[in-house]
């Protein structure tokens, strides 16, 4: 088996040198040559290329890719998976919320379907700190929307560690609609529509300090991505251009 990690970082200098020692320390003791880090440093100005590169040259498993055009996370992850060389290929948030030892959970537990995710919501899960309530009541309305619009019986699309096999997340990517704030969602929404199976496992994740998300301002955005991608998928795609419009005329893109 040979394995790939995908890790999306935009601006990243703090929060990532952490996290890639402790999974580069894990996966190349537990995996050694049959493990890869494919860190995707995307439209970042600051330091995160140079110290994933310090990183990278003590750890043959780490490879680090600079995208300087903005992709968002979506297009990172689709990037990093097609440099990706793995049977199976996940991806992980940079800033260490998901520890290596949760996250080698997914691989263990891999043979239990095409897709295994990770849940913060299931039974067994391991959260730390508990999340403010806006918080928890933003993401169980985000989660009864996803269930409405798209029919993903999942407690938790949004967590943001995924296994795949090679064969379905390739598949996949191709069909992919929208890559913004939607794109967990429509990443499931294909896999479901591929046929594949899909699995969720309790995780632990630990909050890390430096979050760039906005309660209120992230809730509008990524409820307008998801009706923007239920349209998608729908006879009102016509539509979307100029919706896309309206939105970024009264929501301008976040630096």
């Amino acid at each position: 088996m040979k394995l790939s990690i995908v890790i999306p970082a935009h601006n990243e200098e703090q929060r990532l040198p952490p996290m890639l020692e402790a999974y580069g320390k894990y996966f190349s003791e537990k995996y050694g040559s049959a493990a890869e880090l494919i860190v995707v440093a995307n439209f970042c100005a600051d330091r995160t290329v140079e110290v994933a590169g310090d990183i990278a040259a003590r750890y043959a498993l780490v490879k680090v890719i600079e995208e300087r055009e903005r992709i968002g996370k979506g297009g990172a992850v689709m990037l990093g998976a097609q440099w990706a060389t793995g049977d199976l290929i996940g991806f992980v948030d940079a800033d260490g919320a998901t520890p290596p030892q949760a996250f080698d959970e997914l691989i263990e537990n891999s043979h239990l379907a095409d897709c295994v995710i990770a849940s913060r919501w299931m039974k067994g899960s391991d959260i730390s700190p508990k999340q403010p309530l806006s918080r928890r009541l933003a993401s169980r309305c985000f989660n009864l929307i996803v269930r409405i619009l798209f029919g993903l019986r999942l407690t938790d699309t949004q967590c943001g560690a995924k296994l795949f096999r090679a064969e379905v997340i390739h598949s996949v990517l191709r069909n992919l609609g929208v890559t913004s704030w939607a794109f967990d969602v429509d990443l499931l929404f294909q896999t479901k529509r591929l046929g594949a199976s899909i699995c969720e496992i309790p995780t632990v994740w630990h909050d890390v300090a430096g979050s760039k998300i906005r309660i209120v301002r992230s809730s509008i955005n990524m409820f307008v991505a998801l009706v923007r991608l239920r349209m998608f998928y729908s006879p009102l795609r016509f539509m979307i251009p100029s919706l896309s419009r309206l939105i970024e005329k009264i929501l301008p893109y976040e630096k």
